[in-house]
């Protein structure tokens, strides 16, 4: 489980930092999308380069989760650091964020599949390569595709057998 970090007191620049693992397949193409999505108003360092600045959050809980951290010191941690970037984003999107402030459930569902993901990583990084395709900013949702199929199938063998 990662700690959930609030502040810290070596924050700096006029612009959000996430702070994400550089050796993790699965982190950096979120990152690349990410990116593409904020269009630098987010700036994205892995924690091998920015450890060593903010000096407060322990080095292990960079390596269990990702780090949002505001100019002002505010720091959001694992999945609420994903729906805090897209924030950020130049695209409209659901409000994660605000739901996980809001709601108990969803902040804890988030929180679960977070470490799930997070200990799987090289499992998760080929299921989104499968369900999205190899390029970041230009997601394909071939798991509808998938879901369809799956449907199709079951609605066939319900019929003909």
């Amino acid at each position: 489980m990662f700690t959930k970090i609030k502040r810290t007191e070596y924050a700096f620049g006029n612009k959000p930092i996430l702070v994400w693992d550089g050796n993790c397949g699965f982190c950096a193409y979120w990152v690349h999308h990410w990116k593409y999505l904020t269009v630098g108003k987010i700036e994205f360092r892995t924690y091998q380069e920015t450890a060593e600045i903010f000096v407060d959050i322990p080095i292990n809980e960079f390596k269990k989760a990702s780090r949002l951290v505001e100019p002002d010191g505010r720091v959001y941690s694992g999945p609420d650091s994903a729906y805090r970037s897209l924030v950020y984003s130049t695209k409209n999107h659901l409000p994660y964020h605000k739901w996980y402030l809001r709601y108990s459930w969803f902040t804890w569902l988030s929180d679960q599949m977070y470490i799930v993901i997070a200990k799987h990583r090289s499992f998760f990084y080929k299921l989104t390569i499968l369900s999205f395709g190899r390029n970041p900013e230009n997601l394909k949702p071939y798991w509808f595709l998938y879901l369809l199929l799956f449907l199709a199938i079951i609605y066939s063998l319900i019929r003909f057998l």
